[in-house]
């Protein structure tokens, strides 16, 4: 397979192509060697679908890109052999109409129409597609009662249906179907980039505006040959680790709230509020919505943003590092905590978990470590990782982590690198202008950006015709990779415990549906 790094692009002419039987051979033998499957997507060609593989060797910092062909309606499935390939494949099935045969449980990811208009589950012209219908692992026994939660959910959260196979309160068999929140976003990027397109990348999930917005310009810098400055990119990373914050810091309160324990609950609810304001100082919107662009950053710092951002860091950071210590020495909280929702390392690597529910278990998938972009290229910042993989893992993963990102963001901001011959933090960002012309792409490439956001890796992939628009542009958001460990960790657990699991991963139902 042809090797490259985050952030590159190559020419389409030099991705080595297979054929399939041994495509899928060398996915197999690749993820047996320790490399994860990043993406898995297809693009319409003619009557058949060219498929693309994008592979990462995290030891050596490396990224792999191989393809191949699938002619004709259906095409033998890899998952029994490689666990991590089960929703790409069943994706690939749902875009294109193809059957993956030997897939060991084949339903769609979304119910959404196929980019071709073919069927893979052969149902009637006219039916409704909707998210959620169709089978349902079932356990039949007398004994065995079905739970069936959501779409809709109590309070302000997005739709997604949960049916649990449970004896008595023990959970055997958790399936969760997805795609109310289907936009058909993926379809839309086709043919850009435009100017509605980066609006697309701020929405994509929400409480990740930065770090898919960062992901897409990437993908435009590596098309254009161009690079942020220094500046900017310090800027990015500020604004990637203010988003990890609120959102940690939100998920401390959320998971003090599940067990009852009110103070953390409350201070973090508040605390959360404060970082998003750190945001708002930065580019006056509290996601980060208008702060990255292709080419640089919207917006700047002078002396005195930076002087009140440095004096908000250390008051939330001496609130925050409180109200979660509470946690640690409260024997209540912890009992709930441990050995609730255990994940072990072994199903997450078979998996391909990432984020902090794989830290949680001792794996070291961070991609600011693994494969660093930006900032991260120069600023490092130690991994957290824990080994029991539960709630009490997943939670202190976290706390580590937002230990750390104060940390970063301070010493970003007292070292802010300046424009070009004026003094450090006394310059404009000059990302001004050199902001990419849109529509001026390198023609037939393939380009790749990694990033680690606060739930994991974000992964973006943008394919270009011969006149350097996007004929593909793949984003794997980290809950699409996540969301069967939450169904995993819930086997032999009570059902009780499901909205403390939950919670403890905290993943996006539209950064998966998209």
């Amino acid at each position: 397979m042809k090797e490259l790094s985050n952030g590159q692009s190559i020419a389409l002419a030099d991705i080595p192509f297979y054929e399939y039987a041994a495509f899928t051979d060398a996915i197999i033998a690749a993820v047996a060697k320790g490399m994860r499957v990043n993406a898995f997507f297809g693009i319409t060609q003619r009557n058949a679908v060219e498929v693309f593989v994008i592979l990462s060797d995290d030891d050596r910092g490396r990224l792999f890109a191989g393809r191949s062909l699938i002619e004709g309606d259906s095409f033998p499935s890899i998952t029994p052999r490689c666990p991590q390939m089960h929703l790409f494949e069943r994706e690939l099935a749902e875009q294109f109409g193809l059957k993956a045969l030997g897939h060991p449980w084949f339903k769609p990811v979304r119910y959404t129409p196929s980019f071709t208009g073919k069927d893979a589950w052969d149902r009637p012209k006219g039916e409704p597609i909707l998210p959620a219908v169709g089978d349902f692992y079932r356990i039949e026994d007398e004994q065995i009662h079905e739970v069936a939660v959501g779409p809709v959910h109590a309070g302000v959260i997005e739709p997604g249906h949960f049916r649990f196979q449970c004896y008595g309160e023990e959970v055997y068999h958790l399936e969760i179907a997805l795609g109310f929140q289907h936009r058909g976003v993926e379809r839309a990027l086709i043919g850009g980039p435009n100017q509605r397109t980066i609006h697309y990348m701020e929405t994509l999930s929400g409480d990740t505006t930065v770090g898919h917005t960062t992901s897409y310009s990437q993908i435009l810098e590596a098309l254009t040959d161009q690079e942020a400055s220094p500046r900017s990119q310090a800027l990015r990373g500020i604004a990637l680790e203010l988003e990890r914050l609120a959102n940690h810091i939100g998920d401390m309160g959320a998971l003090s709230g599940d067990v009852g324990f009110l103070p953390t609950m409350s201070f973090c609810g508040r605390i959360r509020g404060e970082v998003l304001n750190m945001t708002a100082l930065l580019c006056g919107n509290r996601f980060g919505r208008g702060l990255i662009t292709p080419g640089g950053t919207g917006f700047d710092m002078d002396a005195d943003r930076t002087a009140e951002l440095l004096k908000r860091l250390a008051i939330n950071e001496r609130d925050a590092l409180d109200a979660i210590n509470l946690l640690w020495d409260n024997q209540s909280v912890m009992a709930r905590f441990e050995d609730t929702g255990p994940l072990q390392q072994e199903q997450a690597r078979e998996l391909g978990i990432v984020g902090p529910a794989a830290r949680a278990t001792g794996l070291v998938r961070d991609i600011r470590f693994t494969h660093p972009a930006g900032i991260y290229r120069f600023a490092h910042i130690p991994v957290a990782t824990y080994r029991s993989g539960d709630v009490s893992a997943r939670a202190y993963v976290r706390f580590m982590e937002i230990q750390r990102s104060f940390a970063f963001i301070r010493d970003q901001l007292q070292n802010l690198p300046g424009h070009i011959d004026e003094p450090a933090g006394a310059g404009k960002v000059d990302s001004a202008s050199v902001k990419i012309r849109l529509g001026n792409l390198k023609s037939k490439q393939l380009a790749v950006a990694l990033n680690e956001g606060w739930r994991g890796e974000i992964c973006h992939v943008a394919i270009t015709d011969d006149t350097g628009h996007f004929v593909r542009y793949k984003v794997v958001d980290p809950s699409f990779h996540n969301w069967t460990a939450l169904a995993m960790v819930l086997r032999n657990q009570e059902i009780s415990d499901f909205p403390l699991c939950n919670k403890s991963f905290n993943l996006s139902y539209c950064g998966h549906d998209l």
